[in-house]
């Protein structure tokens, strides 16, 4: 018999802990998006680490800035960037306030309302692209700089919210360099994933344009 996943929102503890041990914790956890078209739910298959002003690819590297003011807050916030002047991409923030450290949500797969994803993702070539990579993660969702601060730990109608559900075993947990960082924070096995979950990004590597949370 399958265990029914916990649809309870996870506790602010769970945030306020290092963000190597939140990033892989987070695998398997259902964010649920609400919005005046309805709900849509994601089961998050691959996740990224950055670790505040030890990590050279954090945007909080070099201290607070009004884009990044929300990394240095209560853990369990959600921080949204702009990037590329056409994408946003969803961060939840971990460690106690004032640490900075965050979790990028790179990809996962569509559990509830895939066809009002499917409406903002027209490119998709199919479901399993829906939110392949932190972007598209982002506007299947319809996230933006408006969720910036929301906090994801919170009971009841939220615009988005991140439930207990049901964690991925260890042994299906894979980790490997992070994409697109460069420097000696790029060699850092600090992205985290679903083995052979067909949801997962490929890996790319370093190119000379961007910065991540």
């Amino acid at each position: 018999m399958i265990a029914t996943p916990d649809r309870t929102p996870l506790p602010r503890d769970f945030f306020d802990r290092p963000v190597l041990e939140v990033a892989p914790d987070l695998l398997g956890r259902v964010l649920i998006r609400t919005t005046p078209d309805g709900p849509i739910e994601l089961r998050l298959t691959e996740v990224e680490a950055y670790d505040g002003p030890n990590d050279p690819g954090s945007h909080a590297y070099r201290g607070r800035t009004n884009r990044n003011g929300v990394m240095f807050g209560p853990p369990g916030h959600v921080y949204v960037y702009f990037t590329y002047g056409m994408w946003h991409c969803a961060n939840l923030v971990c460690g106690p306030e004032g640490r900075a450290s965050a979790v990028l949500l790179r990809a996962g797969e569509i559990t509830e309302g895939a066809a009002l994803a499917r409406r903002r993702r027209l490119s998709a070539r199919n479901d399993k692209e829906l939110a392949k990579g932190p972007a598209r993660l982002a506007t299947a969702l319809g996230v933006d700089r408006a969720l910036d601060g929301t906090d994801a730990c919170a009971a009841g109608e939220t615009p988005l919210r991140i439930l207990t559900g049901a964690s991925v075993p260890t042994h299906q947990v894979r980790s490997g360099p992070r994409t697109g960082v460069s420097g000696d924070g790029g060699v850092h096995p600090w992205r985290f994933w679903v083995a052979n979950d067909p949801t997962v990004s490929p890996y790319r590597a370093h190119t000379p344009r961007r910065r991540r949370s």
